[in-house]
Formats: C-alpha cells, structure tokens, sequence
C-alpha cells in the first residue's frame, strides 16, 4: 500500500512575475482550485489509509500569495474539518516574497505555516532572472517581504538558484545571506525543465564551480557560528553519506505515491512535483486521473501510471548497477531524466552529478582530510563545522 510522504497543490497557475529559467506552463492562467476540489482532494486521501501520522502539505506550482489569507485560512478549516483524530497536517508555501506584508505575517505566525522564499541572492544576480512582465527587476520587494517576515519573527528558509556568476562569488553570496539576517538556505541549480533548457549546466566548469561554490560557503558558515544555521545540501548530503547501515536509501520522486501533485483543477500526478502539467503522450501527459471525478485508491491501477512505474524502475536499475553513487540518490529525479535524454530508462544527469555527486565529493573529502588531521582552516575540521565522526562500524559511507 502507498504511503503519502508530500502533498503538493496548486491553489492558481498564475504568477506575478516571469522569471527567465520558469519551467510552469500557464502561467497567465488565474483559475483558482475550488472548495469542491480540496474537500475531495484531502477526504480522499483522508479516508485512502495512505498515510502516517503527519501529512506535508506544499501550496507551490504558481504564485501562491496572489491568493489573499482569508483564501486559506477558509481551506485550512475545511481540511481541519476533514481531518481525522491523529493526523497532523503542516503547511508550506514556497513565494516570490513580493506580496508579503503584515496581513501575511499575521496569517504565518498565526497558521505556523512553514514559508520558503525565492530569491538568487543580491540584487545583481537576483534580477537577472526573476523579473517582471514587463522586464523590470524584482528584488526590492522581494527583500522587502523577507524583512517583513524578519520584522514579525516568522521562520522561513530561502532557495537561491546558483547561475555561473553566482557561483563564481561565494563570499559575496554568504555576506548578503548574513546582512539581511538568512539563516536558513538552499541552493537549486538552473535546471532543464519543460520548455527550458539551462544555461548553467551546459557551461564548462560548471561541475567544479558548484564543488568550489559549496566548498567555500561551507568554510564561510563554519568559520562564522551562528551566521548561517542551514545549509540544505550539506545537511542533505551529510545525512546521505553518514547513516547507520540498516537505513535504507529513500528516494521520494521514484515511488509512487510518495509525493502526490493537484493542480487547481485537480488533475493528478506521482513521482517528481515538476511533471504536473507537462506534456508527454506515451504517459498521458503525466496524469493518472481528476480527484473530482476518480477515486483516489483506484490510481495506482492505472495503465498510465504502470508505463512510468515500469521505465522509472528500469532508469533505477540502471543507476543502481552502474553508479558509485547510488546509495546517496536512489536512482535520481524522473523529471530530470526525462528533461535532460527524453527518456526516464536513463543513468546520470547533468543535474546529479551537481546536486549528488558533486555534493557527496565535498562531504567524502571533507570525512578524509579530517581523518588526516584537518589543517585548522578549511570545511574539513569536522569537529569545528559540526560534522559527526565516523564510527568504526555501523555507518554507511555512500559513494565510494
């Protein structure tokens, strides 16, 4: 039986701004998902016998603030309604931050909803991508929202997409993280998504600018306590590749079920979030049903699902006969396969080797050279960054 591990809803396909690396299609759509649709969205998966005792919900795939509070404040009581003795259901939304002000401040502290925010660092990297319709940078409100949330003492994360010339400046990255008090950070690489196709992957050197790019932000934090509280893809990789042996690898995007997408009209989908509203007509366009009109626990029948189940599991062995670093991956992200060879009966990415492979090297070099004894200035005191020491037995050092 499945296990739902990750909601993902799209309140409205619209976004406020056109950022030049956005995959989304439709995104000048302004339909909304209807009530109708959450209540048999979450009394399906509700009732599906699908899940643990907590269910991540992630309101994503748009812009979601172009929705006032008052939208989900009257969503979250319908679900609160829904929900069954037992089950916690936390809330997420990932934002562009340009339409954060006091109201949603309010709604955040009041909802304790976790808030994500996108921005690519200063405002010289920031608003070469993320820009408005028409063509103007967005950073200044993007900067105000987060100095919002500072004002209002609500958590949230950011997510910065690396370009070349970010990476390039690691320091000056770190620095703006520090100024506007970010604590908590996580990088995406410019990908090839859908209709776009990155830039930064295709540059030479890109590998080991990334490497040198974390290398360096890392012995930044550490040399700096309690400047940066969060890396995402240290604390990621150090988990990865030190973990009791009995662990078993989990690789959410290539179970079914796992993660589970709705768009606003509550169209279906599994595996990676990003297939949701891409086209393919040998998997009927990603889609396995309407929750408005199928049932829930009937999906997992579904011929379309069986046809990506059987290649993303033929992608897998792939990956897991042939790559060192199958142990941290788990056999990759579907979307990214599909994106980057057309097929998802494929290996490596350029993707992986950035984000598993490149981030796996620094956290293995750094377990070595402390091995070796440290040299007192680098990432690789583990001691001083907080690495755990590897114990003698029952721990898994994947990617070797």
């Amino acid at each position: 039986m499945p296990t739902i591990e990750l909601l993902v809803i799209q309140p409205t396909p619209f976004c406020n701004i056109n950022c030049t690396y956005c995959y989304l299609p439709d995104r000048n759509s302004k339909d909304v998902v209807s009530e109708q649709t959450l209540i048999n969205l979450f009394s399906q998966v509700f009732a599906s016998g699908w899940l643990d005792d907590c269910l991540p919900v992630v309101w994503h795939a748009g812009e979601p603030l172009v929705l006032r509070p008052e939208f989900y404040r009257n969503a979250f009581r319908t679900i609160d309604r829904l929900k069954p003795a037992g089950v916690t259901v936390s809330h997420a939304f990932q934002t562009n931050g340009m339409l954060i002000d006091e109201a949603w401040c309010a709604f955040f502290a009041e909802e304790k909803v976790n808030v994500g925010v996108s921005i690519d660092g200063p405002r010289r990297f920031h608003d070469r991508n993320r820009l408005t319709r028409s063509g103007a940078g967005t950073f200044d409100k993007t900067i105000a929202g987060i100095r919002a949330l500072r004002r209002a003492a609500v958590p949230f994360h950011v997510i910065s997409v690396l370009s070349a010339e970010s990476m390039a400046a690691p320091r000056e990255m770190f620095d703006f993280y520090v100024a506007e008090g970010i604590r908590e950070v996580c990088f995406n690489v410019e990908e090839s998504e859908g209709d776009h196709v990155s830039r930064s992957l295709a540059d030479a050197g890109i590998e080991a600018a990334y490497y040198n790019f974390l290398k360096e932000f890392w012995r930044l934090s550490a040399s700096r306590p309690g400047s940066i509280d969060f890396i995402r893809e240290i604390e990621q990789a150090v988990g990865q590749v030190i973990r009791p042996d009995d662990t078993p690898m989990g690789n959410q995007m290539v179970e079914p079920f796992a993660i589970v997408s709705m768009d606003w009209a509550g169209n279906l989908s599994t595996f990676s979030p990003e297939l949701l509203g891409l086209k393919n007509a040998g998997y009927d366009d990603y889609l396995l049903g309407n929750i408005n009109r199928d049932a829930l626990v009937d999906l997992p029948g579904r011929p379309s699902l069986a046809r990506m189940l059987r290649d993303i599991r033929a992608g897998v062995a792939m990956c897991r006969e042939t790559c060192q670093y199958f142990s941290v991956c788990g056999g990759g992200e579907p979307i990214n396969k599909m994106a980057e060879t057309g097929t998802f009966v494929s290996t490596e990415t350029k993707y992986c080797r950035l984000t598993k492979m490149r981030a796996t090297d620094l956290v293995l070099d750094a377990i070595e050279r402390a091995r070796e004894g440290g040299n007192g200035d680098d990432c690789s005191d583990m001691g001083r960054i907080g690495l755990p020491e590897p114990a003698a037995s029952g721990i898994e050092q994947a990617g070797n």
